[in-house]
């Protein structure tokens, strides 16, 4: 299916105007970044870049969407001409894709002509903005949970679409599995279920339900124990599977006082090695007060597809450069910086990130694109290309393949930064970003 409508009007407006204008040939820049992170937050996550590849690819305007563009009197025959024909031609550079990122700091770079450049800019904000602040959300709450497994269980607190984007943007961030199936097969998240508090319903008693479940699925299944009361279910659970059960799910009332209780029922029992899993409404700050009960795993649904309070990642996609020149927007509070920007991360000798340096001009050349991995005492490019003459410069960046990748990359950049970005406190930046003065 062509994403070319999954677009706002106004940039067809623009296109028209500008093919008129002779604007539409001039050579441009634009940049992606956020003015400010969401308040008290510490870092944010890039993602999205990997879908928004996949969906530039099928930007065309077949004679369905030229159709519906003149139908509705958007396009003269000039313009939709013009579009017939379109192909993005130009180069985009970004962060990697789990890149934690900074206020300020150019996250994507667009580079070509005007007419083929403002086209993108509804496809590369509503990608990044949505993605960018599921895993930012998602990366808060994995660090929260110090170790133990976090599942992404929001499929039905979102739009059916974002839902699948949702679960990625979590796996890439941390999060070990999702329940969503379509997540599943399209980019190889691990998918998890267990069942519902319906399933118990369904039984003439909860023992029958449990026997049901363990006979279907063994006994390393997860059994939700708290349909009726917690430590009666606990009992009908280890009963139905033995000792050997492999989860328990507890989904609603105080969960710290109701896991140290189960965790004690479970080991008199002798069902010792089974796992207590924790779900209901579950945030960063849940999780993190969750830390010294016997929890071995979260389930988080609505808070992680809504961003835990911060749904969109802020992105503003802005011209910076026009034929080579600067150009930046004056308006009060709502001003940019004009000209193309470089972006490096700096380390101490022990390779622990110590800021976000901003340098005018382009990429450096010959700039080791494929690092990943801080280096001790060294600078890293941030913005690499991704795309160049219009064509990605691998396949290894979409699909399950660039979900894998931007998963490894994540571990390994939010690992550098300083031990403040895993505190869930509101609080300040964990890295200053610095913006040096133009040449």
């Amino acid at each position: 299916m062509s994403t070319a409508l999954l677009t706002d009007h106004y940039e067809l407006t623009m296109l028209r105007a500008a093919l008129r204008s002779g604007a539409a040939d001039r050579h441009v820049v634009f940049e992606v970044f956020t003015r400010s992170l969401p308040p008290g937050r510490r870092f944010g996550v890039f993602a999205g870049s990997g879908r928004l590849l996949a969906a530039l690819a099928e930007f065309r305007f077949g004679p369905a969407e030229i159709s519906a563009l003149r139908a509705t009197g958007t396009v003269d025959d000039v313009t939709a001409d013009w579009l017939g024909d379109y192909r993005f031609h130009g180069d985009i550079h970004a962060f990697a894709e789990g890149e934690p990122f900074f206020a300020g700091t150019p996250v994507l770079v667009v580079e070509g002509t005007f007419a083929q450049a403002v086209l993108l800019e509804t496809l590369v904000l509503s990608v990044l903005n949505h993605d960018s602040a599921i895993a930012a959300a998602a990366a808060r709450m994995v660090a929260a949970a110090a170790g133990r497994p976090c599942l992404e269980m929001g499929s039905r607190r979102t739009h059916e679409a974002a839902a699948v984007a949702a679960a990625r943007a979590a796996y890439l961030a941390g999060f070990t599995a999702s329940s969503n199936l379509e997540a599943a097969r399209t980019f190889a998240v691990p998918s998890v279920g267990t069942s519902a508090h319906a399933f118990t319903l369904a039984h003439a008693s909860e023992a029958d339900a449990f026997a049901a479940q363990v006979a279907s699925l063994g006994v390393d299944t997860t059994l939700l124990v708290d349909t009726y009361d917690v430590p009666a279910g606990i009992a009908a659970a280890v009963a139905a599977a033995g000792p050997g059960l492999g989860a328990i799910r507890i989904d609603s009332g105080d969960l710290a006082a109701q896991a140290t209780a189960g965790r004690a029922q479970l080991d008199a029992l002798g069902a010792t090695g089974t796992r207590i899993i924790a779900t209901g409404d579950l945030d960063e700050h849940a999780i993190s007060r969750l830390a010294s009960s016997p929890v071995d795993g979260y389930g988080v649904g609505t808070s992680l597809v809504t961003g835990s309070g911060a749904p969109t990642a802020g992105f503003v996609y802005k011209l910076v450069e026009v034929d080579g020149a600067p150009v930046a927007k004056r308006s009060v509070g709502k001003n940019s910086r004009g000209g193309r920007k470089r972006v490096v991360r700096r380390h101490d000798p022990t390779g622990r990130a110590v800021a976000d340096v901003i340098l005018p001009g382009a990429t450096a050349p010959g700039a080791d694109h494929d690092t990943l991995a801080p280096v001790a005492g060294a600078d890293r490019e941030l913005l690499r290309p991704v795309v160049i003459d219009g064509r990605n410069i691998e396949d290894g960046l979409t699909g399950p393949a660039g979900t894998r990748r931007a998963r490894e990359h994540h571990a390994a950049a939010f690992a550098a930064l300083p031990p403040s970005a895993r505190d869930v406190r509101f609080g300040q930046p964990c890295l200053p970003v610095v913006q040096t003065a133009r040449h």
